[in-house]
């Protein structure tokens, strides 16, 4: 579904990617961990269209979108679940939850029912502000709010950080949720334990290069990834 081909990625002066290729497979969830700092994020951006590469190739079902505008890159199918969250603290939800399908002409009906089905805590607070929902509850948010723009390929990154260790669980049973309707899932985490156990492909990047591919469950056995990620 997704191909990147030799992408290279300055970003601040600094070459944080360095000619990286990768694939993600149509209804599979790919994860990739590394260290802080590796370029996993960076790589997100930049599919995203927030980011321009100094050289490489990333095409979306067979289409290049290496130079295409994030709200074209949108359209196409692929969103970005942003680390922080970032949602809009002074809307409520509801409105964030909208503002997720403004590319979209349609009735947002069907799709807010699904959202509120999985998150029945958004439902109950859709007139609350967003920025008085704890982080548990922005999360959720912040992949609600993604999946009203309807993708076929969803991009994570870090949707566990600071929360709660019973929150993170919740938030990885709603993945594989989301992953059985249908949704391709490219899942950047620094939990990689419950990455590993949840990707059906796994990549290690280390600063700005891919080091190891294999299955979650092959990773998860690796003795050198067990050292330097899994304690």
């Amino acid at each position: 579904m997704l191909k990147i081909e030799d992408l290279k990625v300055n970003y601040g002066g600094i070459e944080a990617v360095k000619g990286i290729s990768l694939e993600v497979p149509e209804k599979e969830i790919v994860t990739l961990i590394g260290a802080n700092g590796a370029g996993k994020s960076t790589i997100l951006r930049t599919i995203a269209g927030l980011i321009k590469p100094a050289s490489g190739r990333i095409t979306f079902l067979n289409e290049e979108i290496t130079a295409l505008p994030s709200d074209r890159i949108v359209s196409k199918g692929i969103t970005l679940v942003p680390e922080g969250r970032r949602v809009f603290p002074d809307l409520t939800v509801l409105e964030n939850l909208k503002i997720g399908a403004y590319l979209r002409k349609d009735n947002l009906d069907k799709d807010l029912h699904w959202v509120y089905e999985l998150f029945p805590r958004l439902k109950e607070r859709s007139w609350q502000a967003a920025g008085t929902l704890s982080g548990g509850e922005q999360q959720m948010l912040a992949v609600g709010r993604a999946l009203m723009s309807r993708p076929r390929l969803m991009m994570m990154d870090e949707p566990s950080l600071g929360l709660a260790p019973i929150i993170v669980k919740g938030i990885f049973e709603i993945i594989k949720e989301i992953h059985n309707q249908g949704v391709t899932i490219l899942l950047i985490e620094q939990n990689a334990n419950m990455a590993l156990h949840t990707a059906d492909t796994a990549y290690v990047l280390e600063t700005g290069r891919l080091t190891m591919k294999g299955t979650g469950k092959e990773l998860l056995n690796n003795e050198a990834v067990k050292k330097a990620y899994l304690g």
